[in-house]
């Protein structure tokens, strides 16, 4: 049978407790403080943990945070007695399945408890199945591509993530590759035969998107059950109304253990929230795991490997592409190139040229005009000062040795160069 763990620092909240769970077929087990309560979880095997936020000398948070450091798979509710959301979304922030504010219903308590219990379940039939989500080194390496510092991080923490369930907020300017990042948390999820539910939230009118997410009832749509399972991705979540995003809140609470969910975002939603723009419970909800993609133009540096990969991956009626080739200066001009677009408009840039060109080697002068226009080019301002000495040899490379063409890009004395 199931057991619980209720910590709580009042006798009668046990008393209450223990009289309305164990005629479920539940089993109550108690603790009087976080201490105690660590204690006896590492004791006894325990489904789920019930506890107080208002506790000495270690409150609810603090046994949240120990018991997520110990057993990163606990599900733990927390209870609290304030009015306001503000300790429940600190709660949801720190890894929380759920929080219960007091005082609540039975039936509230109860349909909480299911939901944890299920999620537990989900867990353990995924582990005796052998299914071990995590990313293979391959699965990243085809699909996010660069060796930048920067470049590096975010790979590590994709890896690092695709080990666990837990919500994702993919932050980063449109043409990232958050989309690539999503799929890739869902073919690494450990079921990725199930389904893979994208919903783009600028695009979904809001009837379609009530109907199809939201539900009828509050229980989730057709789209939830699609990903039951799975994967849901929500992209541009900043799009949602106001009322949408209360109504979603209830949503997740009945539906989200059921998947894998996955958001995206090009805006600030921290900075929303303390504007009052966004729902801060929300907001906990999708966020507790945030990964935030780098600007094409914040990893320069990986720029040539990137549009040797994009090469690979086009054809050409002439050559094979894997053979077409990008000079130094092509390179180069690329490089300093601001690119708006990120991932997107170099693919599109890379794909056109390699598709049509007529000579197997590729120069500066067959890129777009945009790219070669002085007035796109950045300033040296961008740049770090340990970057300056390389990023000075590639403008005068591509502006053909000419110093005084290249000082005028970066309004920078001709003596500069040397």
């Amino acid at each position: 049978m199931p057991a619980v763990l209720i910590v709580d620092d009042l006798v009668s909240i046990h008393e209450m407790l223990e009289a309305v769970i164990q005629p479920t077929g539940i089993i109550t087990a108690f603790a009087t403080d976080g201490e105690k309560g660590m204690v006896r979880y590492k004791a006894d095997k325990f489904d789920l943990v019930l506890a107080d936020i208002d506790m000495k000398p270690m409150d609810g948070i603090t046994l949240l945070k120990q018991l997520k450091l110990y057993d990163p798979s606990a599900v733990v509710i927390i209870m609290t007695a304030y009015a306001s959301t503000e300790s429940a979304v600190q709660a949801l922030k720190h890894g929380a399945f759920d929080y219960l504010q007091k005082p609540f219903r039975v039936d509230e308590l109860l349909a909480t408890l299911r939901r944890g219990l299920e999620f537990r379940k989900f867990q353990e039939e995924r582990a005796a199945a052998g299914i071990v989500p995590g990313a293979k080194a391959t699965e990243i390496e085809s699909r996010l591509v660069g060796t930048s510092a920067r470049f590096a991080r975010l790979v590590a923490q994709v890896r690092k993530l695709s080990t666990v369930r837990s919500p994702v907020l993919l932050i980063g300017e449109n043409g990232t590759g958050k989309t690539a990042v999503a799929e890739i948390f869902h073919r690494t999820s450990g079921a990725p035969e199930s389904g893979l539910v994208r919903i783009d939230c600028a695009l979904s009118p809001e009837a379609s998107f009530r109907e199809g997410l939201l539900g009828g009832n509050g229980d989730g749509g057709v789209w939830v059950k699609q990903a039951k399972g799975g994967t849901l991705y929500l992209q541009h979540l900043e799009s949602l109304s106001e009322g949408v995003q209360k109504e979603l809140v209830s949503v997740l609470r009945n539906t989200a253990h059921g998947f894998r969910l996955v958001c995206s975002t090009s805006e600030d939603l921290e900075r929303l929230v303390d504007e009052g723009k966004f729902h801060d419970e929300l907001f906990y909800r999708v966020a507790s795991m945030p990964v935030q993609l780098p600007a094409l133009r914040d990893r320069r540096d990986d720029i040539p490997l990137l549009v040797k990969h994009f090469t690979g991956q086009v054809a050409n009626p002439l050559f094979e592409s894997s053979l077409i080739e990008f000079t130094d200066d092509a390179l180069a001009v690329m490089s300093a190139y601001h690119w708006p677009g990120n991932l997107t408009e170099l693919f599109q840039v890379v794909s056109k040229i390699v598709a049509t060109t007529d000579t197997r080697v590729v120069t500066s002068q067959q890129l777009p005009l945009r790219l070669r226009e002085l007035k796109h080019w950045p300033t040296l301002a961008v740049f770090l000062a340990g970057q300056e000495k390389q990023y000075l040899d590639q403008v005068l490379r591509a502006c053909r040795d000419d110093k005084a063409a290249a000082a005028k890009v970066l309004g920078v004395d001709v003596g500069r160069f040397g």
